[in-house]
């Protein structure tokens, strides 16, 4: 499932860029599917916190999908875009793109909806407050 390059990416910029290493893989010779999931947590958090201004805490993962393998020797990018705010919570959509190969080929790897809720200083759920919109 492999597109041209620069049709996944263009105009966006990675929360996150990583090498995957050799003692990431599994018996098929593929990443592991938890180290691909700890890496979008972290990429969503990111992206999280920026929007919440302050700590959060992954709550969910919805629509977790596995796409394509990773392989060793992938350049991973993984990028979030918020889709939706609650109260006290932000959904992040995380995409991860496998830049693979000497044509720099492209990859859609995974994709999935991660929730955080925001977090006072009790690390207990507080309400988002968002700045409004300049006019």
């Amino acid at each position: 499932m492999s597109e041209p390059t620069g049709s996944l990416t263009a105009g966006r910029e990675p929360v996150l860029r990583v090498v995957p290493a050799p003692a990431d893989i599994n018996s098929n010779g593929h990443i592991f599917g938890g180290w691909v999931l700890a890496q979008m947590d972290i990429a969503g958090g990111i992206v999280a916190g920026r929007e919440v201004q302050g700590p959060c805490a992954t709550v969910a993962i919805e629509t977790m999908q596995f796409l394509a393998p990773i392989l060793l020797r992938d350049i991973i990018s993984i990028y979030g875009e918020v889709e939706r705010v609650g109260r006290t919570s932000i959904a992040i959509r995380l995409d991860v793109i496998a830049t693979r190969g000497r044509d720099a080929k492209e990859v859609r790897v995974t994709s999935g909806l991660f929730t955080f809720v925001a977090l006072d200083e009790n690390h207990r759920p507080r309400p988002i407050v968002r700045e409004a919109p300049l006019v």
